[in-house]
């Protein structure tokens, strides 16, 4: 099984395509073929090896902001700050979803407040103990944790690597302490809104984070039990909302994939003559 977090692979497109021209309309016929191309690729190199595709969406609406309304924060201001017309970005990325959705034969999971790593984390724990080998394409590393299953790789395309961590669970606990400052987490020792107002965060040392291995070595006061509570929610997949997990699974068990019939008149509608001549690789 190839898990795809689908809009990591759409953006890292979109920034290919538009870096150095941020003020430009996106290139959609461009950005189509890419992603396209680059979905081909995965199953070319690792087809054989890891099976079928799933194809794994972000919804706008994640839950995690319901719980943490600074999720993500900085990154939506650095977007509204940005001379990037992300608006008509994600106009592009959405319409490309869902033509892939409705002309492929793979599965694509596109769910109502669930972000690609819900999506990912929910399969992986469902279906590890059932596939022989599982893996995701993504170079988040919040994905780490999942290698505390034996089948399950991490490869990351943009570095072209695969991403390997000896302890995933110590991993996992370490981030729970430290945050994760891209998605707009602060670490243990800090306010909600650390980020949002500007303030530096009360650092977290080395020497701290080794004392701070064993769960029970954290001074959990009233504060940091609270803040250290938030950074588990957030971050790690085994908490998801178990509504969610079964929306998940029962949209997984239920899904009817594309035969391969719409393949040929798609690549003619949309003019992709060099995909069209490659057409039994996907």
């Amino acid at each position: 099984m190839i898990l795809v977090d689908l809009n990591q692979v759409l953006i890292s497109n979109l920034m290919a395509q538009t870096r150095g021209k941020a003020e430009e309309m996106p290139n959609k016929d461009m950005i189509r073929h890419m992603v396209i191309n680059s979905i081909r690729g995965y199953k070319l190199k690792f087809g054989e090896q890891y099976g079928d595709i799933i194809l794994c969406a972000d919804a706008s609406n994640t839950w995690r902001r319901g719980v943490f309304p600074n999720y993500k924060y900085a990154r939506k201001k650095n977007r509204e700050d940005s001379a990037t017309n992300w608006l008509s970005i994600f106009e592009v990325i959405n319409d490309i979803r869902v033509e892939i959705q409705e002309n492929f034969p793979y599965m694509v999971l596109h769910i109502d407040t669930a972000e690609a790593d819900d999506i990912i984390g929910t399969l992986v724990k469902e279906l590890a103990p059932k596939e022989k080998n599982i893996l995701i394409i993504s170079g988040d590393k919040d994905f780490i944790q999942l290698q505390k299953y034996a089948n399950v790789k991490q490869y990351a395309p943009i570095q072209k690597k695969f991403i390997e961590d000896a302890n995933p669970k110590r991993f996992l606990h370490e981030q729970i302490i430290k945050g994760d400052r891209s998605d707009g987490v602060p670490n243990i020792l800090s306010n909600d809104d650390v980020f949002v107002v500007g303030e530096k965060q009360r650092p977290i040392n080395k020497k701290r984070l080794e004392e701070w291995a064993n769960v029970d070595n954290i001074p959990l006061g009233s504060e940091t039990k609270k803040f250290y509570q938030r950074n588990k929610t957030l971050i790690d997949l085994e908490q998801i909302p178990e509504p969610l997990v079964n929306t998940i699974i029962n949209r997984y068990t239920s899904y009817k994939v594309n035969n391969r019939s719409k393949l040929l008149p798609y690549f003619m509608k949309h003019k992709l003559k060099a995909l069209m001549t490659n057409i039994n690789d996907f």
